[in-house]
């Protein structure tokens, strides 16, 4: 693939939808907005964007159409099914399934595998619900342990695909912790299975807008299965997932979607499903999602992979060492700096005797910066990391079931994305001093909603979120 050599790590923060965007305060006055919260989803990039609106002028329904714009579409559309399959290292042996994001890629999974009660499914303590929801009503689940420094506790694992094997049909894990940034070595774990004669899923939605995933492995038994992404995360918001597994596993059985498109042949009394991926992909799909998701790899591929990695530790290392600085916050991301654990920009903390909650609002009322609180759809692994007790855990879902959420558990989360700058970590740093050293006016200043759990400041402009209005 031959790029122009126009995007770079030094200049790319330019070309970020948005990023100028100035934002309001509890004061009325508007700030250049921080955005810290590119684990949860990315802007987009504007090459991203001038190619959405480039393809919208030729945009059609695809598949059967007789029209010339059909047609340039339908041709676009397999076109990206290449380019994702490619980026992957993916082989001719599996098919790309376009769907809306990570969890139904990893829900369609679920679906077509043909588990039952008698099959184990193998997942950890440190997934998103995501990867663990959707498997829990198909087959009998073990959660694989975690380390006291968040880390998979990969002799547990071992051990448990071991002592199952012949029962073990899947092992589905985390390429990267969304809450500490922690990635796992998904080849030497993809051995482990295929020696015990189980496959293996990757949730590879937090890792792949950091590192280079390579499906066909690095030696003859190390290669993944399946794998689940989502383009929100790598700079295409335009609701595109994407699934790829074998076409031997997809071919057999029924979607669990039906209808238009799926299918080759139906009459009142039979239906004869299409070939994989067309028999995964009922309905209109999203055509414009998937040129925008090809366009990000695009870029991403221009920016390089390593260079992004490179970037991106920096950042994290700086803040890391800036948290370390400062008496009294725990952090739950690994925090030596020169250890070997491998891990992305995701970085979870918490401040004493100031809940995350309100940390997280007083960052945004008081400075615009972007950062999120909670658990992070992976409450289990939280819950671990907090050192919180299976009493205490029943206790506080008690009270979330009477819609009282004043006590809930969780983190800070600070995470960055390729355009990124230390400047950025120091007004945040600055920032967050700030709210310590001044810890009893902030109390003050802000109100906790019993019912959401969210702290807003006792008085707010009337017109501080009416910029943007449908």
């Amino acid at each position: 693939m031959i790029f122009k050599n126009t995007y770079s790590i030094d200049n790319i923060r330019k070309y970020v939808v948005g990023i100028d965007k100035k934002v309001m305060l509890h004061n009325g006055k508007k700030v250049n907005y921080i955005n810290l919260d590119n684990a949860a989803s990315t802007p987009t990039l504007q090459p991203i964007l001038n190619k959405v609106n480039s393809f919208l002028e030729w945009y059609s329904s695809i598949h059967r159409g007789t029209g010339y714009k059909s047609k340039i579409s339908t041709k676009v559309y397999e076109q990206t099914r290449e380019i994702v399959t490619n980026f992957v290292g993916s082989n001719n042996d599996n098919v790309v399934v376009f769907v809306k994001n990570t969890t139904e890629a990893i829900n369609k999974l679920s679906y077509r595998l043909g588990l039952t009660k008698n099959d184990i499914v193998i997942t950890t303590i440190m997934e998103h619900h995501s990867n663990d929801l959707p498997w829990r009503n198909k087959a009998k689940v073990l959660h694989s342990k975690v380390l006291d420094n968040g880390e998979l506790d990969i002799k547990d694992l071992e051990h448990k695909i071991k002592i199952n094997a012949g029962k073990v049909k899947l092992v589905t894990i985390t390429g990267c912790s969304n809450v500490t940034g922690i990635v796992n070595d998904i080849h030497y774990i993809a051995a482990l299975c295929h020696k015990y004669g189980s496959k293996i899923m990757v949730d590879a939605a937090q890792l792949i807008p950091h590192r280079k995933v390579n499906m066909k492995g690095n030696k003859k038994d190390d290669y993944i299965d399946f794998i689940a992404f989502c383009g929100h995360k790598m700079y295409a918001p335009f609701g595109t997932g994407v699934l790829i597994a074998p076409k031997s596993v997809l071919i057999k059985g029924e979607p669990e979607y039906v209808g238009g498109g799926t299918i080759i042949s139906v009459t009142k009394y039979n239906t004869h499903w299409a070939d994989p991926p067309e028999k995964d992909e009922a309905g209109t799909p999203n055509v414009v999602g998937s040129v925008a998701l090809a366009e990000a790899i695009k870029v991403l591929q221009e920016i390089g992979m390593r260079n992004i990695q490179k970037h991106e530790n920096t950042l994290t290392d700086n803040l890391i060492t800036e948290l370390n600085s400062i008496k009294g916050i725990t952090i739950y991301s690994p925090s030596n700096t020169k250890n070997s654990i491998d891990k992305v920009g995701v970085i979870s903390f918490n401040v004493k005797d100031i809940p995350h909650n309100l940390v997280a609002s007083a960052l945004a009322y008081e400075g615009g910066i972007g950062v999120r609180s909670g658990c992070f759809c992976a409450h289990p692994y939280v819950h671990s990391l907090l050192k919180i007790s299976n009493k205490d855990i029943v206790q506080f879902q008690k009270r979330f079931l009477l819609q009282d959420m004043k006590e809930t558990p969780g983190m800070v989360r600070a995470s960055f994305g390729i355009y990124n700058t230390i400047n950025e970590i120091k007004t945040f740093i600055k920032m967050l001093k700030y709210i310590i050293n001044n810890k009893s006016v902030i109390f003050d200043k802000y109100i906790l909603n019993a019912n959401t759990g969210e702290y807003l400041p006792k008085n707010l402009p009337k017109n501080i979120f009416t910029e943007f209005m449908l």
